[in-house]
């Protein structure tokens, strides 16, 4: 009887402390703090959370809303936070500039000309009719040297026009429709879902598309981090941007199931959502693409010398 008692207790202890254990596994899922401008391109790593994609994965992932990519670039550059999400003219910009080498690990928005989630916007009775007319008129971008400036001046030289005359000032993407509508710049550049809060007031119309520019087809926005961390934690980042386009794959052909999610992110009526032209998520990125926008980023002088696209792409990120 004492032994059987003995057994049973040495049977509970081995149970329970196989029952203790697991808490410490889930427990040792990596953290990962992400940070994000509040828009669509977020989409695919709010799936991957909701899912639990990061989870399997062993990932313990959380995503903040930030004011724009530039911020993100800033905060990943300076440790706040281990991964984040930006324009990939605004990484080839902090690459450019000597700060600490940036990699990209997975891509995020891509643009689509039969789609477009941006546009320019000029006054809906004002006299600009065509690119040329924009000659030394005020134009609005979100930042000097940003990916709506090289954007615009190489559709401007494409449709006649001399980007050299273009007076560019930064105004906030949210800020630009009014200040379009009232006459303090002559056009300005927008990204969804302002695009559509602008069509439905009415005081502007979109002249063009400048991202035609770059192509009809590419990835605008990008996940991103340090290559010190990205070659410290190879492993955690192969399988977040694994998690990321298994997401994509998802978010790409579920936008009415993802509205709500993207909602509660960016604080946005979900009606809005519904009528706005989503962004396309990337699973893989060409090369080509990157080189493109570094050479037209060289021409216009936002950086000061070209370089090989595929040193900025982490091996799991390129097509």
């Amino acid at each position: 009887m004492t032994d059987s008692l003995r057994l049973t207790r040495a049977a509970f202890v081995a149970l329970t402390g196989a029952a203790l254990v697991r808490p410490s596994v889930a427990a040792a899922a990596t953290a990962i703090h992400a940070g994000s401008a509040s828009d669509d391109d977020a989409t695919p790593f709010l799936y991957a959370q909701k899912a639990g994609l990061f989870a399997r994965a062993g990932i313990d992932a959380t995503l903040q809303p930030m004011r724009s990519g530039s911020v993100v670039a800033a905060a990943v550059l300076g440790g706040t936070y281990q991964i984040g999400k930006s324009s990939v003219m605004s990484l080839l910009n902090a690459r450019g500039r000597g700060k600490a080498p940036i990699v990209i690990i997975a891509p995020a928005g891509v643009y689509e000309t039969t789609a477009p989630v941006s546009g320019l916007l000029v006054k809906a009775d004002g006299p600009i009719k065509n690119p040329a007319d924009l000659n030394r008129q005020v134009i609005a971008v979100s930042a000097l040297n940003d990916l709506y400036t090289i954007s615009t001046k190489a559709w401007v030289d494409a449709h006649g026009g001399d980007s050299s005359s273009l007076q560019l000032t930064e105004v906030p993407i949210s800020a630009v429709p009014e200040a379009v509508a009232a006459g303090r710049v002559a056009a300005g550049n927008v990204l969804e879902p302002d695009l559509t809060f602008a069509a439905q007031a009415g005081k502007t119309r979109v002249l063009g598309h400048p991202f035609d520019a770059i192509g009809k087809r590419f990835t605008f926005s990008a996940w991103f981090t340090t290559t010190e961390f990205a070659n410290a934690n190879r492993d955690v980042v192969e399988k977040f941007a694994a998690a990321l386009r298994e997401a994509a794959g998802y978010t790409n052909a579920h936008h009415a199931e993802t509205v709500q999610a993207l909602a509660d992110f960016t604080k946005l009526e979900p009606a809005v959502i519904r009528k706005s032209t989503r962004s396309t998520a990337g699973t893989t990125i060409d090369p080509a693409e990157i080189q493109r926008l570094i050479d037209l980023a060289v021409k216009y002088k936002a950086l000061a010398t070209t370089f090989d696209a595929k040193e900025m792409l982490w091996s799991s990120a390129r097509g």
